[in-house]
C-alpha cells in the first residue's frame, strides 16, 4: 500500500470515529457521571460540588431554581457574584456542569405558561454561564393529553419549534423528558422540526411503562438522545436493582456508539431517602465501575 492509500485509509477510520476521539480526547472517559443537584437536596447552592466531589463524580445537573406560579425561575444566576462563585467553584474541585435543568416544569405546563419563551431563555442564558450544552425540559406538568394529535399537541410542537431554534441558534440543545416509546419519541420529533430539540432519554420512564429498556434504547438511536437520567424510581440503589441491568444497557449504548453523560436523578433507599451523601455515594461509585473501569 502506497503512502497516499494509507493515508486515505486512516483518514476513514478517524471520520468514523470522531465522536468517540473527541469525547475521549476532551474528557479521557467515553461515560461521564453527574447527579441532579436539586434531588442531593441542594438546588442551587454552592455545597452540591463538594458533595459530588467527595462522592467522586464528574459533574452536577444544575436547576435553574423553583418556579411554582410565578413568571421567572428563582434563579441566583441572574446576579454576578453568584455567578463568579459557581463558575470559580466548580473549578476548584474540577467538576463540569453538562446540563441545566428546568424542573419548575414537572409541576408547572409547558403547554400553558405564558412566560415559556422568557423562562428558556433564562436557562438559555444560565447554560451560557456554567458552559452547559443541554437544557432538561420535562414535560410532565402538562395536564392536556397531547401524545394525541389535536389542538393540546399542535401547540405543544409549537411552542418546542420555537424554543428548539433558540437553543439551536446558541449552539446548544433542549432535552425533552416524556413518557412516550422510541416509536412516539420519533414521532414527535420530526413533528417538531428542530435540531435544537432531542430526547432527554429517563430509564425510570421506561421501565416503569413496562418497556423493554435496551430494545428501546436501540430503537431511538444515538443522535436523538442527548443525556440520560441513568436511575429508577426510588426504592434501591442501582446495584441492588434488578429489574435494571446496568452491565447490559452499558453494552446496548457501546454498540449504538453513543456517549455523554449519564445523570443521576432517583434511585435512593426508600428506607433512607434523606441520607443523601449514602444514595448518591453508592450510585456513583456503581456507574463508574460499571462505565468508566477498563475491561
Amino acid at each position: 500500500m502506497n503512502c497516499r492509500k494509507l493515508l486515505l485509509v486512516i483518514g476513514l477510520v478517524l471520520f468514523t470515529l470522531t465522536p468517540l476521539l473527541a469525547q475521549y480526547i476532551a474528557t479521557g472517559e467515553r461515560y461521564k457521571v453527574a447527579a441532579c443537584d436539586w434531588m442531593m437536596l441542594k438546588r442551587q447552592k454552592i455545597g452540591a460540588f463538594k458533595l459530588m466531589h467527595e462522592i467522586g463524580g464528574d459533574g452536577i445537573e444544575m436547576d435553574m431554581g423553583g418556579l411554582g406560579k410565578r413568571d421567572t425561575f428563582d434563579n441566583k444566576l441572574h446576579q454576578p457574584h453568584f455567578q463568579e462563585l459557581f463558575k470559580n467553584t466548580a473549578d476548584q474541585y474540577k467538576l463540569e456542569v453538562p446540563s441545566v435543568a428546568m424542573s419548575g416544569f414537572y409541576g408547572q405546563s409547558f403547554l400553558t405558561k405564558v412566560t415559556y419563551k422568557e423562562l428558556v431563555q433564562d436557562c438559555l442564558n444560565t447554560m451560557k454561564v456554567m458552559g452547559a450544552k443541554v437544557a432538561y425540559l420535562p414535560l410532565g406538568g402538562i395536564k392536556e393529553d397531547w401524545t394525541i394529535k389535536g389542538e393540546a399537541r399542535s401547540e405543544l410542537v409549537r411552542r418546542l419549534h420555537e424554543v428548539g431554534e433558540m437553543a439551536k441558534a446558541e449552539g446548544v440543545v433542549i432535552g425533552i423528558r416524556t413518557q412516550l416509546n422510541a416509536k412516539d419519541n420519533i414521532k414527535l420529533l420530526k413533528e417538531i422540526k428542530s435540531e435544537g430539540i432531542k430526547i432527554y432519554y429517563c430509564f425510570q420512564s421506561t421501565l416503569e411503562n413496562g418497556w423493554n429498556l435496551c430494545k428501546d434504547l436501540k430503537r431511538l438511536g444515538k443522535d436523538r438522545i442527548c443525556m440520560i437520567h441513568c436511575t429508577d424510581t426510588d426504592g434501591v440503589t442501582l446495584p441492588y436493582n434488578t429489574r435494571l441491568d446496568m452491565y447490559q444497557v452499558k453494552k446496548t449504548l457501546d454498540k449504538m456508539g453513543w456517549s455523554g453523560w449519564l445523570v443521576i436523578e432517583r434511585s435512593r433507599n426508600a428506607q433512607e431517602v434523606r441520607n443523601v451523601k449514602k444514595n448518591f455515594g453508592t450510585n456513583v461509585k456503581f456507574l463508574k465501575k460499571v462505565f468508566q473501569e477498563k475491561e
